[in-house]
């Protein structure tokens, strides 16, 4: 299709790496692209070309794309828009079969993306060299589907989006065809392809999800941050806020404002929010608040599922609609709301670390690592092959202990201080309170916190397999591995 096709999708498959692997690894995603030659018939031998790392599709797959395109214009799936100048008119044609192709290439992949375990996005087309070319996106069906979302609707395949998680993927997407939209200009001033900064398009993403709140208002996302930001009389910011419009009919009054107060005053919304207690919250439609009330409980007729905002700490807050969570905001940038590590995941990647590990061990530090999930104020539980000698290298930064297997009980004592707890594959505890070292590396997060990253440059660094659970007191958990 063109010289540096390659190139581009190994450099999109990095950037979904790193985007993806920031909300949740077990996503797994995949990047190929397809091109669907403009100028020739479905039974041409060139009508359509793959740019792909595996062989789970072919040609033959895409081959009655745009026979399906047709049917959906027939249908009536977007309707046509008119415009008085010819030019206009053009393209908005034009898009409108862009978004005919997309919509028609994800239904065409979707029953074979099912059969693999996956869910399946496509990018608008961007023509290149005679082909439409369209990025393909491809997830794990399993983890996507476990994060909740709000009622899609199927008469608008490209309305507003319903997840945080689906957010990203536009966003994603979006990058990609501006992308390849630019991609002569990118060779020649020799840059990477994609080389934005992954929280930069996550906090993009945040914005996009938070039009549904909103109604379609900008700035919602932005304000929240903005009174989160901020204290009052030296209190960091604890409330809530109910997203509705004005005079909803599930929300009960309890104190109106003659004047509404723009969410964009950030001091005096954050004023008010100390009013805010148990079940009162402020009301706001996204761009006012209107005084205070409470939502209808679920018996009642009037009652109807509702966006709220909750604040928890200085610079964090969270969004969630029908009382799931579906949004944590943490020094400005959105993550999935993960409150529990993935078991398969982290037997697998025990397994990685320690083939011969017999099945009983890695049960009991699976248990140790639930445990160690439960502590309020965070810590870290490093488990390492060389546990025994670490410990002896961080004597002066630890307090060593006598070899001993440790319980769930009595990790939970020990995490009650800070620093990490030191043990090896066979839950044998060697020290505790141990501050971790490491050199600096790239896969620092400058939005993160000081447990999260010293976490980061210990495994970075190590030279035995290791792997660390990173519980932060902002309720994140990851877990971090070495190579092997």
């Amino acid at each position: 299709m063109w010289e540096y096709q390659s190139l581009f999708r190994v450099s999109a498959q990095l950037f979904a790496e790193g985007i993806f692997n920031l909300l949740d690894r077990t996503l797994r995603p995949e990047v190929f692209l397809v091109g669907l030659a403009v100028s020739r018939g479905a039974e041409s031998p060139d009508a359509v070309r793959l740019e792909a790392a595996s062989h789970d599709y072919s040609t033959a797959d895409f081959a009655r794309v745009k026979e399906r395109a047709n049917s959906l214009e027939r249908e009536g799936t977007y309707e046509p828009v008119y415009h008085l100048y010819h030019e206009e008119q053009d393209r908005l044609e034009k898009q409108r079969w862009y978004l005919l192709l997309r919509r028609a290439l994800e239904l065409e992949l979707d029953s074979k993306a099912t059969s693999l375990g996956r869910r399946v996005f496509c990018s608008m087309p961007v023509l290149l060299n005679g082909y439409l070319i369209m990025a393909v996106l491809q997830l794990s069906a399993e983890p996507f589907a476990s994060y909740y979302a709000l009622p899609a609707n199927p008469k608008a395949p490209d309305a507003r989006p319903v997840s945080l998680l689906h957010a990203v993927v536009r966003e994603f997407l979006l990058d990609c065809s501006k992308a390849l939209r630019g991609t002569d200009l990118d060779q020649e001033e020799d840059r990477p392809i994609l080389d934005r900064d992954y929280n930069e398009l996550l906090r993009a993403a945040g914005r996009r999800f938070m039009h549904a709140p909103s109604s379609g208002n900008h700035g919602l996302y932005d304000a929240c941050n903005g009174i989160a930001g901020l204290r009052h009389e030296g209190i960091e910011g604890k409330g809530t806020m109910l997203i509705a419009r004005r005079n909803h009919a599930a929300v009960v009054p309890v104190l109106m404002l003659e004047a509404p107060v723009p969410l964009r005053d950030h001091r005096s919304v954050r004023k008010l929010l100390e009013m805010s207690e148990g079940r009162t919250s402020l009301i706001s439609d996204g761009t006012q608040v209107f005084g205070l009330g409470h939502l209808a409980e679920s018996p009642d007729e009037q009652y109807e599922p509702l966006f709220m905002v909750r604040f928890t700490t200085h610079h964090n807050w969270e969004l969630s609609h029908d009382k799931q969570l579906m949004m944590r905001v943490i020094s400005g940038t959105p993550r999935l709301p993960q409150a529990r590590i993935n078991e398969q995941f982290f037997a697998a990647t025990i397994q990685r670390l320690w083939p011969t590990l017999d099945g009983s061990a890695v049960e009991n530090l699976w248990e140790l690592t639930m445990k160690a999930t439960t502590q309020r104020t965070g810590t870290i539980l490093v488990i390492s092959e060389n546990a025994a000698a670490e410990a002896k290298r961080l004597t002066r930064q630890s307090f060593r202990v006598a070899p001993r297997f440790i319980t769930p009980s009595v990790l939970c004592l020990v995490t009650n201080i800070d620093g990490a707890v030191l043990i090896d594959p066979l839950g044998t505890c060697f020290a505790i309170g141990a501050i971790l070292d490491g050199l600096a590396t790239e896969k620092g997060d400058s939005s993160r916190g000081s447990r999260y990253n010293s976490a980061v440059r210990y495994v970075e660094s190590s030279r035995y397999p290791t792997l660390a659970v990173v519980v932060s007191e902002d309720g994140w958990i990851d877990l971090l591995s070495s190579k092997k």
